[in-house]
C-alpha cells in the first residue's frame, strides 16, 4: 500500500465537492430527541450525562454566564461526537483540522472577551496590569498580558488538534506494524495487537476528555468575564 500517512486527515470529496458539511451534521443523529412518555435506556443515559455535565459546568456561573448553557452543552456534544466519529473505520475526524477548531475557538473566545469588556470593564482592564507592578515593568507586563490573551484561542484549537491527530497517527502506525508482523513473528504481532486494542480504548477516553477540556476552558473564560 502506498497510502500516505496523513491521507486520513484530508477532507473527503465526492465529485469534487467537499463532504465536510455532511460529516459534521452526521453525529447529530446519535442524539435523538425523546418522543415517548417513558424513555429507553439510551435516551435516559444521554439525559443523565447532559444533566451531570451541565451541573458541573454551570455551578460556578452567575445568571449571565448560565445563559450560555445551551451553547456549552451543544459544544461538548458536538466535539465529543465528532471525535468519536473518527474512531470508526474509513471515517474522517473534522476536529483534526486546525482551521475548524480555530473556527470554534475564536468566536467563543471573542464572545467571552467582549462580554468582559462590556459588563466588567475595570476588572478586564485590570488583568493587563497586576496591582503593585513597578513602574519600569508596566509596558512589558501590558505587552505580555495582551499576547497571553490573544494566545488563548490558539491554545484551545492546537490542544484539541494535536491530541486527536497524535492518537490517530499512533493507531495507524501500530495497526500497520501489526499487519506487517503477522507474517514475520506471530507472538510479536499478538503483543502489538493487544497494545493497539488498549490504545483504541484510550482514544475513546481521549475523545471525550478533549471535548470536556475544550468546553471547560471556554466555560472558565466565560466565568472570568461575567
Amino acid at each position: 500500500m502506498n497510502e500516505n500517512l496523513f491521507s486520513s486527515f484530508t477532507t473527503p470529496t465526492m465529485m469534487g465537492l467537499p463532504l465536510i458539511i455532511l460529516i459534521t451534521m452526521a453525529p447529530s443523529i446519535l442524539f435523538p430527541s425523546p418522543a415517548r412518555l417513558i424513555n429507553n435506556r439510551f435516551i435516559s443515559i444521554q439525559q443523565w450525562l447532559i444533566c451531570l455535565v451541565s451541573k458541573q459546568m454551570l455551578s460556578i456561573h452567575n445568571h449571565k454566564g448560565q445563559t450560555w448553557a445551551l451553547m456549552l452543552l451543544s459544544l461538548i456534544l458536538f466535539i465529543g461526537s465528532t471525535n468519536l466519529l473518527g474512531l470508526l473505520p474509513h471515517s474522517f475526524t473534522p476536529t483534526t483540522q486546525l482551521s475548524m477548531n480555530l473556527g470554534m475557538a475564536i468566536p467563543l473566545w471573542a464572545g467571552t472577551v467582549i462580554l468582559g469588556f462590556r459588563y466588567k470593564t475595570k476588572s478586564s482592564l485590570a488583568h493587563f496590569l497586576p496591582q503593585g507592578t513597578p513602574l519600569p515593568l508596566i509596558p512589558m507586563l501590558v505587552i505580555i498580558e495582551t499576547i497571553s490573551l490573544f494566545i488563548q484561542p490558539m491554545a484551545l484549537a492546537v490542544r484539541l488538534t494535536a491530541n486527536i491527530t497524535a492518537g490517530h497517527l499512533l493507531i495507524h502506525l501500530i495497526g500497520g506494524a501489526t499487519l506487517a508482523l503477522i507474517s514475520i513473528n506471530v507472538p510479536t504481532a499478538l503483543i502489538t495487537f493487544i497494545i493497539l486494542t488498549l490504545l483504541t480504548i484510550l482514544e475513546f477516553a481521549v475523545a471525550l476528555i478533549q471535548a470536556y477540556v475544550f468546553t471547560l476552558l471556554v466555560s472558565l473564560y466565560l466565568h472570568d468575564n461575567t
